[in-house]
């Protein structure tokens, strides 16, 4: 039996006016049941609790400033859940309400009891509505949209399939709304091939995502080795050919080859980066093309105040090589960046030898 994630957009949970679309949330939950009585485990990642927030409040506009969202999400959260509860409950499925912060994801601790809290929810057979704690989350620890909040549960919980539900087709090679001549892409093998198409920035005006962000959650759980479909939650029949692994929408293929660890994708977009570490160009290419530990000699600067278990970002000339976690703070590394090994454990001789070890660090 499959463990499938299913994300839905603001743009398909609530129309311009903050209504809910009953329509399309009954469709959804009809297809759900049919999983569920198949014996598969579905989890529903949605958003669009500020938009109901501002139907309720008859709000203009998506708002600005963070109290006024965390209001509205306030508003709207539990009357956007009651929905989900009522229709899958009359299929005979019960679901539990789970809001989840960024917090709950980078700090590891937390990622293993969230795991283990939603592994418990799907062993007793019901089914999880996910959202991110809009009402007590803040600029500097927010997933930013629910895209990268589906990937992460997705990658937490080895999902089988991710599913994100919107109001297109699918990924065009360039804006459909303003240029005629886009074309849907089908499936994608390599997000290298997408360098040279505009996916777009801008979502809807109730949401805060976008096409961008969630190519960005497919790469994320496609190296974890979980198949991503992007298709449009607007038609009825989508989300039961997605469930069913049939051509709909834009198809992510899992990337076979190169399969990250569930902890390095945490490390790469969960844990947050604290501080930046220069290095040599001897020391990069050997973190690029052999894998190996960062040592203090190899570091030519330090640039932030972090603590030993705090990631940092790691480049060569102003350029991007990956992020790791340190083993040492950065008055440490100042004290001994440039210096080899026996000479660290002369000045810090309860150091370990390694700035950042090899299976603390990623790639980027």
């Amino acid at each position: 039996m499959a463990t499938v994630v299913v994300k839905l957009g603001s743009s398909i949970v609530a129309d311009e006016r903050g209504e809910v679309r009953a329509d399309i949330l009954r469709n959804v939950c009809v297809e759900v049941a049919r999983a569920y009585r198949d014996g598969h485990d579905v989890l529903l990642v949605t958003s669009g609790a500020i938009a109901r927030g501002m139907g309720l409040m008859k709000l203009p506009a998506r708002p600005r400033a963070m109290d006024e969202l965390q209001a509205a999400s306030a508003v709207g959260q539990g009357k956007l859940y009651q929905v989900y509860d009522e229709l899958l409950h009359d299929h005979g499925i019960e679901t539990a309400q789970v809001l989840l912060t960024f917090f709950d994801v980078s700090a590891r601790s937390h990622y293993l009891n969230a795991r283990k809290t939603l592994e418990r929810i799907l062993a007793w057979r019901v089914v999880p509505v996910i959202n991110e704690n809009d009402t007590t989350t803040t600029d500097e620890i927010s997933f930013g949209d629910n895209d990268f909040l589906a990937a992460q549960v997705a990658i937490l919980l080895g999902a089988d399939r991710l599913v994100l539900l919107t109001d297109t087709e699918g990924l065009y090679t360039a804006d459909p709304r303003v240029d005629p001549a886009a074309e849907l892409v089908t499936s994608v093998e390599r997000f290298d091939d997408l360098r040279e198409h505009d996916i777009g920035a801008a979502g809807s005006p109730l949401g805060s995502g976008g096409m961008r962000s969630k190519v960005v959650a497919a790469e994320m759980a496609t190296a974890a080795g979980i198949p991503v479909v992007i298709a449009n939650g607007t038609r009825r029949e989508a989300l039961a050919l997605a469930l069913a692994g049939e051509a709909v929408g834009t198809r992510f293929a899992p990337q076979e080859g190169r399969k990250v660890s569930s902890f390095k994708l945490w490390l790469r977009y969960a844990k947050p980066t604290r501080g930046r570490l220069t290095v040599d160009p001897g020391a990069a290419r050997a973190l690029r093309e052999r894998g190996t530990s960062l040592l203090p000699v190899g570091i030519v600067a330090v640039d932030g105040d972090f603590d030993a278990g705090d990631a940092v970002e790691v480049l060569e000339d102003g350029a991007a090589i990956g992020k790791g976690i340190v083993n040492l703070s950065s008055a440490d590394l100042l004290r001994v960046k440039g210096m080899k090994t026996q000479e660290v454990r002369e000045h810090l001789p309860q150091a370990t030898e390694e700035a950042v070890h090899r299976d603390f660090f990623v790639l980027g």
